[in-house]
C-alpha cells in the first residue's frame, strides 16, 4: 500500500534511505560519498525544504519510500530508495508510477552519472535522459546541490517535458 508518511515514519526513512544507498558505495565519486549516505540532519532540510516522503507498505513494515518535491512548473522526483533485502520485487515502479500520477505538472528526476542501474529503470519507465548542458541547467534552477554534483550527475524527463 502507498500511502503519504508522517512525522513518525521518520527513523525509518532514514534507515531506508541509509540502507539502500550503500549501493552508491564505490560508485558515486568518493568525494560525494558518506556515511552516513544522508545524515538526520540533512532528512530534516529536505522535509523543511517541502519534499514529500511517501511510503510503500506491506505487513505494517515500510520497505520503500520515494520523495516528491513541488516546484513552480516542474514536480521534482527525489530520494527513491527501496530496502536492500526487498528489491527487484516492483516497489519502486509502483511508487514511481504513483508519484508520476499525482503530479500536475512535468517531472524531473536527478541522479548519478555513474548509478547506471538507477538511470535504467527511469529510462524503463518512460523517462529521457536530457542532454548536458539542460541538465546543468535545471540543476542548478531547481535543485540544492554542490557544483561538484552537478558535474557528475544527470537529469531525465517525463514524456511531457518539452
Amino acid at each position: 500500500m502507498i500511502t503519504k508518511c508522517d512525522t513518525e515514519d521518520f527513523n525509518e526513512i532514514y534507515e531506508i534511505i541509509n540502507d539502500a544507498s550503500i549501493a552508491y558505495k564505490g560508485i558515486i565519486p568518493a568525494d560525494r560519498w558518506h556515511e552516513p549516505y544522508m545524515s538526520k540532519e540533512e532528512l530534516i532540510k529536505q522535509i523543511d525544504e517541502s519534499v514529500e516522503f511517501w511510503k510503500f507498505t506491506e505487513n505494517e513494515k515500510i520497505l520503500g519510500v520515494m520523495g516528491i518535491q513541488f516546484k513552480s512548473d516542474v514536480t521534482l522526483i527525489r530520494h527513491a530508495y527501496v530496502r536492500t533485502n526487498e528489491r527487484k520485487k516492483g516497489i519502486g515502479t509502483q511508487l514511481l508510477n504513483y508519484l508520476v500520477k499525482i503530479s500536475t505538472t512535468p517531472v524531473l528526476i536527478g541522479t548519478w552519472a555513474d548509478a547506471k542501474w538507477a538511470i535504467d529503470f527511469y529510462l524503463k519507465h518512460g523517462f529521457r535522459l536530457l542532454e548536458e548542458n539542460e541538465k546543468n541547467r535545471l540543476l542548478l534552477k531547481y535543485w540544492s546541490v554542490p557544483v561538484r554534483q552537478v558535474e557528475t550527475s544527470v537529469v531525465l524527463a517525463s514524456k511531457d517535458w518539452v
